[in-house]
């Protein structure tokens, strides 16, 4: 199984994994052969990508999440409920945000020995109530590395799921403009961070140190953010933590103006501003947990066989276990077999391939299956 850009979808592949809406209906469910017309309805709901099925790998199981499919349909089915019962009636529905936490932190408690896997597919429209989440739980998982109690968890986890609350003041064309913004929309999106503070801060049951954390998610460590420019420490540390799962979800996300980086680009992309955009110490916390080559991630090995990521390690999250499958002329192997980067320290991953690389590797396996098939 393995994550497909819908411009490489193609009629006669078989979906993954159930695509739900939202309000938790399905799309499209795991087992489907897709066809034009399924492909345009894919178009038609904003999705960017999706998780296919190959049968040279179909009796590899998909990973386990850190939070059940569940628990995650139900958390952005109530963000969406709570941020448009916001707009409608200028009133937050605290105790539905703070039972959401709460199931949150269970579930990520419960599998804390597990990396994040990401794959998560949301349409385009839907885009803010499932980041709201990711990036709640990507904050409680950070924060439990870093120690926190389960009190500064749930303020954690609660200015989390709601950082982007001010998000509600900005008009919907703006937020999902396809192209680039003009200065003057740019500025007006940066408004949502103060909207989101007093919007927050006008609930007394809400802790002030949440609301904080709408308030400052887009300082910067080097004092170069906004809203007010605070540096280093000056920034609180809920909001430090945010900031780092704010930006790694938003980057593995397909979004209209661009395709989702890989886990692996965006952890690369992080860490050159360590120091800078980030805490350093947070950061790394973060990718600690953090599977950075996926299962499901087709590789080239430094013996430049082709193979794909079938287990990773927790101890070791760059060192993943691999079945080669493709020999350095990237023809199908007879034998496969499975490395552990672990136990062998004479190969290593060079790189993961492009999905134009995937697309053109996988097309000639399917052809050279039809072939032996009609002869």
């Amino acid at each position: 199984m393995r994550r497909v850009s819908l411009e490489f979808v193609e009629p006669g592949m078989k979906v993954g994994r159930t695509i739900y809406n939202v309000d938790g209906r399905p799309l499209l469910v795991s087992g489907m052969v897709l066809n034009e017309n399924y492909i345009q309805r894919l178009r038609d709901y904003g999705i960017g990508s999706l998780i296919i099925k190959d049968d040279m790998f179909e009796e590899l199981e998909e990973p386990p999440d850190i939070i059940s499919e569940q628990t995650r349909l139900e958390s952005v089915k109530t963000v969406k409920e709570v941020f448009r019962n916001f707009e409608n009636k200028k009133r937050i529905d605290l105790k539905s945000v703070q039972k959401t936490v709460n199931i949150l932190i269970d579930d990520v408690l419960s599998n804390r020995e597990l990396l994040i896997n990401f794959s998560d597919i949301r349409t385009y429209d839907d885009y803010i109530f499932s980041h709201s989440v990711q990036v709640c739980v990507l904050s409680i998982i950070t924060g439990l590395s870093m120690g926190l109690d389960q009190l500064k968890l749930k303020e954690l986890g609660t200015g989390a799921l709601i950082h982007d609350i001010g998000k509600t003041r900005l008009e919907k064309e703006l937020l999902n403009k396809p192209g680039q913004l003009t200065p003057e929309e740019f500025n007006e999106i940066k408004r949502h961070s103060e909207h989101g503070f007093e919007i927050l801060r006008a609930n007394r049951e809400i802790s002030l140190l949440s609301a904080h954390i709408a308030f400052q998610h887009h300082e910067r460590w080097d004092g170069k953010g906004y809203p007010r420019g605070l540096r280093g420490e000056e920034i609180h540390l809920y909001s430090r933590i945010v900031s780092v799962a704010d930006v790694f979800d938003a980057l593995v996300a397909d979004r209209p103006y661009r395709k989702a980086f890989s886990t692996n680009q965006a952890i690369s992309l992080m860490r050159r501003m360590s120091g800078t955009q980030f805490e350093p110490n947070i950061l790394e916390l973060l990718m600690t947990n953090i599977a950075e080559f996926p299962i499901g991630s087709v590789v080239t090995l430094s013996s430049g066989e082709i193979g794909v990521v079938v287990d990773t390690n927790k101890e070791m999250p760059t060192q993943p276990v691999v079945r080669v499958v493709f020999n350095k002329r990237w023809k199908p192997l007879t034998t496969v077999r499975e490395i552990d980067l672990i136990k062998d320290n004479t190969v290593h991953i060079s790189r993961i391939l492009t999905e134009e690389e995937v697309s053109q590797l996988f097309k000639g396996v399917l052809s050279v299956k039809r072939t032996a098939t009609t002869s």
